[in-house]
């Protein structure tokens, strides 16, 4: 299991991603899941995997390596998408091209093919857009009225983003509640953990703004997570106990 997240707000985007990765309680080891692809001044692609391991690794090789184009006969790689929809329909063949390989041999062992990505980024004279890519190969895009998408164990973390992220929410902002609603998953769910990839693109700026790891013991993670439990606490107390059955005076 894992837990990505992107957030497409005014200013740009914000990608983060755990690094966690279960095969049962005793084959827990660490993979990067965010993969960026920057040409400064031209594009940057940012790429969050959930799912089998070996599904998305094999994906990624493929827009990495080159992936065949039934029109032309020869492959094409992420470089050569000329816009983000062209980026996100080709995270979607990748898929569709490893489930055509892989998904009968997978079965036969008792596994599922399961993955899904999150895609998102800026192409030079394009538009800022995040996109979720599903096992199938078809996606869904980030809107103004929905400024968020998430994959893997998502249902801790999306009422903190519900609640807080719009669009016109600052983009530190942005990169704080995302940060947030990861540490809320990764105190309800121990198949996500440390350490956390993070990624900020500025809208229009074409490079990437701050890209960083945050490792066991990070200072400001740690001061985030105990003034989130000490808000919460502090809020919860602030509010009347339920009267309901107690008499009306």
């Amino acid at each position: 299991m894992t837990y990505c997240v992107g957030l497409l707000v005014r200013d740009g985007l914000v990608m983060i991603s755990d690094t966690r990765t279960n095969a049962g309680i005793d084959n827990i080891a660490c993979f990067r899941k965010l993969h960026v692809f920057e040409e400064a001044g031209s594009r940057v692609l940012a790429i969050a995997s959930s799912g089998n391991l070996s599904v998305s690794q094999s994906v990624l090789s493929l827009l990495n390596e080159g992936l065949p184009n039934a029109d032309t006969g020869g492959t094409e790689t992420l470089a050569d998408a000329e816009t983000m929809f062209q980026a996100a329909q080709m995270v979607g063949r990748a898929v569709r091209e490893v489930y055509r390989r892989d998904a009968a041999s997978l079965e036969q062992q008792g596994s599922h093919f399961e993955a899904s990505f999150l895609v998102g980024g800026q192409i030079k004279d394009g538009r800022l857009r995040l996109f979720m890519v599903y096992a199938a190969g078809n996606f869904i895009e980030a809107t103004g009225d929905t400024p968020f998408l998430q994959i893997g164990e998502t249902k801790y973390g999306k009422p903190i983003l519900d609640r807080a992220v719009t669009f016109n929410t600052d983009l530190y902002d942005a990169l704080k509640i995302g940060l947030i609603s990861m540490d809320s998953t990764m105190r309800s769910n121990l198949a996500v953990g440390l350490p956390i990839d993070l990624m900020v693109l500025r809208r229009d700026a074409l490079e990437i703004e701050l890209r960083h790891r945050i490792e066991p013991g990070d200072a400001y993670f740690e001061d985030l997570r105990h003034r989130w439990s000490e808000a919460l606490k502090t809020a919860h107390l602030a509010i009347p106990r339920p009267r309901y059955g107690q008499p009306v005076s």
